[in-house]
């Protein structure tokens, strides 16, 4: 047994890199990890050597049964969320992203400088993974959940935070850097896109619930949540099973170009519930974070009015859109 420890406790993922670390050292090509909850079954590591075989060059996921019984609805809800995410970020759908109990192919790792220490580590380094051309792969574990004495670090405030604003960087390099890296260099990407229009255009679900999906997304986009709209609004998505692809497009209305023209507008309808104590702000201006925290009352009651006729006003459009394109 080769202990590696350190003083102080640094997180789950900077854990895993100094594993990872000594089993390079060592000479050793593949880390198996296993969380230590006891959620999982040390004798299933036989299904990871026997994937092994026939793909020595991918990442391995334990792939845990979220629908049986007993499983907390919290985590069944986390791992979809994280699914999500992972598909936007690499257009590869993971049946269970969240699982700890995986196979790395360590030796393929030389070239990639992982930057997060904590439990997002997890999804960084898939993330980033299949980006430097790194294949995944899933075989099905066994999953135990005790009804009372499991122990988890994981602080879902603090930690589901993190892994939503890694997220978010993530999707945002995608966008910007890989999917243009991926087109220059002539990828295949035909069952990315292939998914991307089954999502947007999912023929299974109605024109109306596209509509109030886009609605929702825009109204979310607009009402003054910052840092948790996305959040809130993929949470929403979630239990109403609305379109959770167009709830993101939708809840985009907030991008930086955009910003100013929320903020001004959301002054402007805002003025009409504050009367005579109305402030007005010059759309030519510069307007600033300041100037919105002076005026919270009039920018709040504008937002929330604004996000609302935004929200139905795109509703109905997309709604008539896709009536007539049918």
């Amino acid at each position: 047994i080769n202990l590696v420890e350190y003083k102080p406790n640094r997180g789950k993922g900077y854990a895993l890199r100094q594993g990872f670390e000594r089993a390079v050292i060592s000479g050793y090509d593949y880390v198996i990890s296993i969380d230590s909850d006891g959620q999982h079954f040390a004798e299933d590591l036989t299904k990871f050597l026997y994937a092994l075989d026939f793909q020595p060059s991918a990442i391995i996921m334990g792939v845990r049964n979220m629908q049986q019984p007993g499983i907390p609805g919290k985590s069944s809800f986390g791992n979809k969320f994280s699914n999500f995410w992972f598909w936007v970020a690499t257009g590869i759908k993971m049946n269970d992203t969240q699982s700890g109990y995986r196979l790395y192919p360590v030796k393929l790792f030389r070239n990639i400088t992982f930057f997060t220490r904590k439990f997002e580590f997890e999804i960084e380094v898939m993330v980033r993974s299949v980006w430097n051309g790194i294949v995944m792969a899933e075989v099905p574990v066994r999953v135990f959940y005790p009804e009372s004495g499991r122990i988890s670090h994981f602080r879902p405030f603090k930690d589901f935070t993190r892994i939503t604003i890694l997220n978010t960087f993530l999707v945002a390099i995608a966008i910007l850097y890989i999917k243009p890296r991926d087109i220059l260099l002539k990828k295949k990407n035909e069952e990315f896109w292939t998914s991307v229009k089954d999502q947007l255009f999912h023929p299974a679900e109605s024109a109306g619930l596209k509509a109030i999906s886009i609605g929702f997304g825009i109204f979310m986009g607009i009402v003054p949540l910052w840092g948790f709209q996305l959040i809130i609004a993929l949470a929403v998505a979630f239990t109403f099973r609305l379109n959770k692809a167009l709830v993101v497009i939708g809840s985009n209305i907030s991008l930086p170009p955009m910003i100013p023209v929320i903020l001004f507008l959301s002054h402007f309808v805002g003025a009409v519930w504050m009367g005579d104590q109305a402030k007005n702000i010059s759309a030519v201006g510069n307007i600033t974070l300041e100037m919105v925290q002076d005026n919270s009352t009039q920018y709040v009651l504008g937002a929330i009015t604004l996000a609302l006729i935004s929200g139905t006003f795109f509703g109905i459009c997309t709604y008539l859109g896709l009536k007539l394109r049918k």
